[in-house]
């Protein structure tokens, strides 16, 4: 299995050794295990790592993948914010195998953080959903990333479960395929209040007609949910077509057959 989407302790809000999720990542019988902890950003700096920390996070990356070479495949990269005015070039300038650009903010607000639920009171959910989805177009489109993250975060608290594959939607699947982005099907989803992967199966279906490649990822911030659910988001990805999913090394996509 391929698990591309893990964090570590230096964003705060995960917790164990890079070394205990990779002895995780074996038992659980994943083959390729990425690292892709949140970025440095000027911007909510309680939830990632801090600029003078990404030497010793790819540092010790280095070291662990020297060690268990022989028994998992490992690979590095890290979950940018596509936050405009906030991308550093400190962190584009990082050589990495992957980077997974994701959307956590409209504007400055955290949708998927619980301390700013009450924000879906004071808005218009067809407006949040529109311009989460035009986020999503801008950000396959400036080029900047290989694997967009957890597409349809925006649903996570369960207020657009109902919602189908409407023209936001398409339009930030054909923003994603002219770019040449990997969708990432995550797992964490069915953790979460929506109790659905990300993105829902009608969006996967759809970037199967448009011919989007895959990957896949756990999202674990914790030891205990290394590789959780992954064989199901692996039996969802066959029942719509796919056969083949992607990782990267140096940021060249790796074809594997599942």
């Amino acid at each position: 299995m391929i698990d591309l989407h893990n964090h570590t302790s230096r964003c705060h809000h995960a917790h164990g050794t890079m070394e205990q999720f990779i002895q995780a990542a074996i038992a659980a019988g994943v083959r390729v295990y990425g690292f892709s902890d949140h970025a440095p950003m000027a911007f909510d700096e309680r939830y990632r790592m801090a600029f003078d920390q990404m030497a010793e996070y790819e540092a010790e990356f280095g070291r662990l993948k020297a060690r268990y070479s022989d028994r998992i495949e490992l690979v590095l990269g890290y979950e940018i914010d596509w936050l405009p005015g906030y991308i550093d070039d400190r962190v584009l300038a990082r050589r990495v195998d992957y980077r997974i650009g994701a959307i956590h903010f409209l504007d400055h607000w955290g949708f998927d953080n619980p301390e700013f639920i009450g924000e879906y009171a004071r808005r218009d959910h067809q407006s949040i959903w529109r311009a989460y989805f035009e986020a999503v177009a801008q950000m396959a489109q400036s080029g900047l990333f290989d694997v967009v993250g957890h597409l349809d975060l925006i649903k996570v608290f369960g207020y657009f479960k109902a919602y189908g594959v409407d023209a936001a939607v398409m339009g930030a699947l054909e923003a994603i395929r002219d770019s040449g982005m990997t969708l990432e099907i995550n797992s964490a989803g069915w953790r979460k209040p929506v109790e659905e992967c990300y993105p829902s199966e009608a969006i996967i279906k759809a970037a199967f007609d448009l011919q989007i490649p895959i990957t896949f990822g756990s999202d674990a911030h914790d030891v205990c949910r290394v590789g959780q659910d992954l064989a199901r988001a692996y039996d969802l990805a066959r029942s719509v077509g796919y056969r083949q999913a992607r990782y990267f090394v140096d940021r060249q996509p790796q074809l594997v057959k599942i």
